[in-house]
């Protein structure tokens, strides 16, 4: 059951406990440690060590999206799936074990492997097979992460042919057809990445038109790179049924009011994701949740329960690793910093979606800030027409756009919206100059390396209007 301790029913008091192996609460864990606390940490599955972005999400899809990307139309499309697959739960698999010994070799952490649920106020039990351990502790992380909705629709049951985003990561046989339910992050990022393995991919998106949050020439871009790749996107779909049969599974949805069916090999359920908070027991600690679940917390991370905080996707805040190890930032200022750090002063965080070629996002879109009242100029351009970025071209795909949202008064960066080869680096860069009000001026003078995506900033941000 533990790392350190077999026997049974055991108690611990410690100054933190960490409830879930995710990237805010092992890396505060590791912080305490260090500063001579006493730390335990509670995983339900030997599998998820390391936390979700190194298991099922961000590492092991970016490595799926990456061999994709690289396949050649001479390769056998299940051979290369199937060794894009074992690459990736080599390097999965040593992360996890880097992930252990990073807080296993710490003399003041407790490493227990089992099922927590709360007993009272800063109480958990935790179960491993026959054995037990209750743990209190002076802090308490709920660092659980979140796991995929599965949506109200009759036969929406996973196994066999119908997948989530983890399982479909180990789909066998590859198929050669899939649908995919859902045109949000999780949904176009899978389509985009099996499309380029070679399946025939269709998206059923409930919406008027892919990328609802972007601006209309940012999405439209998108969505033509997406056709242009093989993708066929379906909007205004509202899926009624998804059945397995035989030879295929068959999903039925309905447009204006007509009932229409599509058969595919294996079919992707990407409609958003919930809280993993089931059998936490919560409510025996006086931990209140939203509407749809997920952890209320303040500014400062706080649940409502004194002493208990939540990290990472179970407060329902951005589901992005970076954010949960931001989270972990926030409370070790809390406990052993200066406590000015909340989640108030974290403005103008950027996001990545890895289509081909990737989308990446920071602050305001154009729209937002008409709406918000903002004076603003605009300057967009296709990469293809940018002269001053060559980096594309000779990457061998110019597709893509590049746009920028500046308040007109301040000459401040209010958002950017970047479509293009290696935008989720560009965009890193934009997000700084945001942060640190540096000037649209001051960006667009800048001097950057060359040949490099980054350039275009020079160009675009001569373009204003």
């Amino acid at each position: 059951m533990a790392e350190h301790n077999s026997e049974v029913d055991q108690s611990e008091h410690v100054d933190l406990l960490v409830i879930g192996w995710g990237k805010g609460g092992k890396t505060l864990a590791g912080t305490m440690a260090r500063a001579g606390k006493r730390v335990a940490v509670v995983e339900r599955s030997d599998a998820m060590i390391g936390g979700s972005c190194i298991n099922i999400a961000c590492i092991p899809t970016k490595i799926l999206v990456h061999d994709a990307e690289n396949k050649r139309d001479s390769d056998d499309v299940a051979e290369y799936f199937a060794k894009a697959v074992k690459r990736r739960d080599t390097l999965t698999g040593a992360m996890r074990k880097k992930n252990l010994s990073m807080l296993d070799d710490l003399d003041s952490v407790l490493l227990v492997s089992g099922r927590a649920e709360f007993t009272g106020e800063r109480e958990v039990l935790v179960t491993g097979g026959t054995d037990t351990m209750t743990i209190t502790a002076d802090t308490v992380v709920v660092n659980t992460g979140s796991v995929a909705n599965i949506p109200p629709i009759d036969g929406a049951k996973l196994g066999g042919r119908i997948h989530d985003s983890e399982s479909l990561q180990h789909v066998t046989p590859f198929p050669k057809r899939l649908v995919i339910v859902g045109g949000g992050y999780i949904g176009l990022e899978f389509g985009s990445m099996f499309t380029h393995f070679g399946s025939q991919v269709t998206v059923l998106d409930h919406g008027p038109r892919p990328l609802a949050n972007e601006d209309d020439d940012v999405a439209e871009v998108v969505a033509a790179a997406l056709a242009d790749d093989g993708i066929t996107i379906i909007n205004n779909a509202s899926v009624t049924a998804v059945s397995d049969g035989t030879e295929s599974a068959t999903v039925s949805y309905e447009i204006d009011g007509e009932t229409k069916t599509i058969d595919a090999e294996a079919v992707l359920l990407a409609v958003g994701r919930k809280p993993a908070t089931t059998d936490l027991g919560l409510d025996k600690a006086g931990i209140e949740t939203n509407e749809r679940g997920f952890i209320t917390v303040d500014q400062h991370l706080r649940a409502s329960a004194e002493g208990v905080y939540a990290f990472g996707d179970v407060n329902g805040g951005p589901m992005f690793t970076y954010i949960s190890l931001d989270d972990n930032r926030i409370l070790a200022d809390q406990l052993l910093g200066e406590g000015k750090r909340s989640t108030r002063d974290r403005g103008s965080v950027p996001y990545t979606m890895f289509l081909t070629p990737p989308v990446a996002r920071v602050g305001l879109s154009e729209k937002d800030a008409r709406e918000q009242g903002y004076e603003i100029k605009v300057g967009a351009k296709a990469m293809a027409d940018i002269a001053a970025a060559p980096r594309a071209k000779i990457e061998g795909d110019p597709r893509g756009i590049v746009k920028f949202v500046v308040d007109a008064k301040t000459d401040r960066i209010l958002g950017a919206a970047l479509v293009h080869v290696h935008s989720q680096e560009v965009i890193n860069t934009v997000a700084l100059a945001m942060r640190h009000d540096v000037t649209a001026t001051e960006l667009r003078d800048t001097i950057y390396t060359h040949p490099s995506a980054t350039e275009a900033l020079n160009e675009v941000l001569g373009v204003m209007k």
